[in-house]
């Protein structure tokens, strides 16, 4: 995916590793790179705690797909809810992907052989960030990693509501093959989504229902940050995803009525955080975010 046309960045929370992580991810990945990332300054020093120079945010590349870590400390932990799907052309590949991954982590699907294929697993690593590795038979890899969205407990069964809903905000989307539970496969109700993929900007996902007991679900540890060009992107993407009992929050992040989170900002975002002078940065930038400076 071309980085510059590529306007939804997945954004992942860490307590301090960020660039640990990002570093360890690149080093697993063709057509990947760590970015420049944002420092810390003096100034909001009482709101984040990070003395001055520490890494705020790192943006990094992975299989041609954008992400960023946050240094945001332990308040959210990452869970299976989010994952990321790792196609791989060869089972070699899948072994070889695993063996990073794993080590340290804890397997979720233990490493073999599958119905849907000959070589699959599925790991948190060890920072607790869900991967599922698998070997996609010959068939073509359009991209490399893919977001993995799973509805459980209360949102469970609302997968393709989801899907749906998102397909209608956003640009560049289409929605894929859906594969559902049959009759027998309880605790799934039949007819919800075994497996769906969709795209949204150009940018491929999947989602999934799980009725199986799970004591955790969607929060914000996995942020889908939405690039946006003009006030009137980000004026409706905000209004479209809080609708229908969706929950705004600060700095510009949100979360859906399904409890996805969201991070609504101007592209300009990490030129504006690595100006020097706040003031500048203010009187430079026309846009007007829904947060208020303070919150900002």
């Amino acid at each position: 995916m071309d980085a510059k046309a590529q306007k939804i960045v997945p954004h992942l929370w860490f307590d301090r590793e960020a660039e640990e992580a990002a570093h360890l991810y690149v080093s697993l990945f063709r057509n990947s790179s760590v970015g420049e990332p944002v420092r810390a300054s003096k100034a909001g020093f009482e709101i984040h705690g990070l003395p001055a120079g520490t890494v705020m945010t790192v943006p990094f590349r992975l299989g041609g797909l954008d992400f960023a870590g946050i240094n945001g400390g332990p308040l959210f932990k990452f869970n299976p809810s989010v994952s990321f799907l790792i196609a791989c052309r060869t089972p070699g590949e899948v072994d070889a992907l695993w063996d990073r991954l794993s080590a340290g982590g804890s397997p979720l699907m233990d490493l073999g052989a599958y119905p849907f294929s000959e070589r699959y697993g599925w790991t948190s690593d060890r920072f607790d960030l869900s991967w599922q590795v698998m070997s996609t038979g010959g068939r073509e890899v359009r991209q490399k990693i893919v977001p993995t969205l799973m509805y459980t407990g209360a949102q469970a069964g609302r997968a393709e509501e989801a899907i749906r809903l998102y397909a209608s905000i956003f640009g560049g989307s289409g929605i894929g093959p859906i594969l559902r539970y049959g009759q027998g496969e309880a605790p799934d109700r039949e007819g919800t989504v075994k497996h769906a993929s969709f795209m949204l900007e150009g940018l491929e996902f999947a989602a999934m229902d799980s009725a199986r007991v799970h004591d955790t679900g969607f929060n914000e540890a996995v942020s889908l940050m939405r690039l946006c060009e003009t006030q009137d992107e980000i004026d409706r993407f905000w209004g479209k995803l809080t609708a229908g009992g969706g929950q705004e929050g600060p700095c510009g992040w949100l979360k859906d009525k399904f409890g996805v989170s969201w991070q609504i900002a101007p592209r300009r975002l990490q030129e504006m955080l690595r100006d020097p002078d706040p003031a500048k940065v203010v009187s430079s930038t026309t846009l007007v975010t829904p947060w208020t400076e303070d919150e900002f």
